[in-house]
């Protein structure tokens, strides 16, 4: 695995975890796709919540890969750290996931 597939493995995580917190009726409702149902929003406030929880899973996922990168803060502490795969190959410089953690989290809105 490389930076490229380790970030695209988390910004495909967010698009799942939308779509359970979002869809109407998925199969194994979540907590928070239930709470969100409780609020009874209009058809016209979905999109409005649909845009609010897509920015937070954003800005989490976004946050972490950069904490990881040594690029933000995790809690009090900035440094950056090694990624490795299973085999101990060497996943990630730490420039190259800041800059593909942008690209695939922001790019397109930027």
């Amino acid at each position: 695995m490389n930076t490229n597939e380790f970030v695209a493995c988390w910004k495909a995580h967010k698009e799942n975890l939308l779509a359970a917190f979002l869809e109407p009726e998925p199969e194994n409702k979540s907590m928070v796709a239930e709470k969100i149902t409780l609020l009874n929003l209009r058809p016209d406030q979905l999109p409005i919540m649909r845009d609010v929880v897509d920015g937070i899973l954003t800005d989490a996922l976004y946050s972490l890969l950069l904490g990881l990168a040594g690029a933000a803060s995790i809690g009090d502490i900035q440094q950056p750290y090694q990624l490795y795969d299973e085999s101990g190959n060497l996943i990630s410089d730490c420039d190259e996931l800041e800059s593909q953690a942008f690209e695939q989290f922001h790019g397109d809105t930027a």
